[in-house]
């Protein structure tokens, strides 16, 4: 959908012209049931490597939005998990990629503070959205979402997050074992760093933070303190009234309670660096860090990322001590009492492909939530 930094800089993207959906669950290895809720597209191809992506739906309208841009030189990846309902996350997907093309075609080059730009943008386009629908969708104001977004450009990676979606690498040490490095920052008050940082930001409010039903919640409400939206809980003109139980403040708020500052960090990939994973909080709900990155380098490329998400729905119907199988049969929206919307890229770097021109594909394709069904993949071609 576009050769990168080299039209980055010089045009807009071209009219899509070929759709795809993404394929349905197989049969599984174990089970002859078809999970009807997941999603993926097994391997494809980048311009330093080869990717995997599937989406597993709970919710009874799927909150996480997600999509891959591959062209020549570089690639995006973003995972963008959403609350209150899936618009937030919809309006990233729709938006995120563009402002950081628009942004890196000014500046010529891509940065820790062009990604940092186009988060910025992201949030403030949706506030404005969110002011333009407030009087007559007022919920639009309790919509937000976690972004976790990637960029791979000559040879580095450079990483934004906001909330608790997490980008793990998989290296090998000396002795060829594979090591999980977590590259990001969690931004959930589940962390004691992050409800110090809260405590200290605001010393006057002894309710910031409190546990209730056994989670700590900010203003005993939402888990993550920095995301795109939640618009309630960062402007006191969008506070909702009793009529919003789930959302309403006993106090309008006089400052920000949430912030849309991401964490943003990068690294020169090294010839070590096997591969990354990217994930909304779902996997990592189910799987650490290590034992993902073990099934990803113990296992063959193809359907990597539905083998993880197997994995993590195993071990979700376990702790209900019930099989996959049997899980597999449970609806949307009764399923989010059994484990959350989950998406899951991986990421394999080959080392000898980097800086070469080798011949791909220019592809787009993004997970997301349709109006007559369940979560499906969009590629797109030029």
């Amino acid at each position: 959908m576009f050769s990168w930094l080299a039209r980055i800089v010089s045009a807009c993207l071209r009219p899509v012209r070929w759709y795809a959906r993404m394929n349905k669950d197989d049969v599984d290895d174990t089970s002859s049931i078809e999970d009807t809720l997941l999603w993926y597209k097994d391997l494809e191809k980048h311009s330093c490597g080869e990717f995997s992506y599937a989406v597993v739906q709970a919710n009874e309208i799927i909150e996480d939005h997600s999509q891959v841009e591959t062209g020549s030189d570089a690639m995006f990846i973003g995972v963008y998990d959403g609350h209150g309902g899936p618009e937030a996350s919809r309006f990233i997907s729709d938006h995120l990629f563009h402002h950081l093309m628009r942004i890196a075609r000014d500046n010529g080059t891509i940065s820790e503070d062009i990604l940092r730009g186009a988060v910025s943008a992201t949030e403030d386009g949706f506030l404005t959205f969110v002011r333009r629908s407030y009087g007559i969708k007022p919920l639009m104001a309790a919509m937000g979402s976690c972004c976790l977004a990637g960029v791979i450009w000559k040879g580095t990676l450079y990483l934004a997050n906001l909330g608790d979606s997490r980008a793990v690498i998989g290296s090998v040490d000396r002795s060829n074992k594979i090591v999980a490095e977590q590259l990001t920052r969690e931004h959930n008050a589940s962390k004691e760093e992050v409800r110090r940082e809260l405590r200290s930001l605001h010393p006057e409010d002894s309710q910031i933070v409190v546990m209730k039903h056994g989670t700590w919640r900010i203003k005993g409400i939402i888990q993550v303190s920095r995301s795109i939206g939640d618009a309630y809980l960062k402007r006191p003109e969008f506070s909702l009234d009793p009529s919003f139980p789930r959302f309403h403040l006993p106090e309008p708020i006089r400052r920000p309670v949430l912030t849309a500052e991401p964490s943003i960090c990068s690294r020169v990939l090294q010839p070590n660096d096997k591969f990354l994973i990217f994930a909304s909080d779902g996997l990592w709900e189910h799987l650490t860090n290590k034992e993902a990155a073990e099934i990803v380098h113990n296992n063959p490329r193809t359907g990597i990322a539905r083998r993880l998400l197997k994995a993590a729905l195993n071990e979700a119907a376990r702790k209900r001590e019930m099989r996959y199988k049997d899980l597999q049969k449970v609806e949307k929206g009764i399923r989010r009492f059994f484990h959350d919307d989950i998406t899951v890229v991986v990421v394999f770097i080959d080392h000898e492909l980097v800086g070469k021109n080798v011949a791909v594909p220019e592809l787009s394709i993004r997970g997301f939530a349709d109006t007559v069904g369940p979560s499906n993949f969009k590629v797109v071609r030029d």
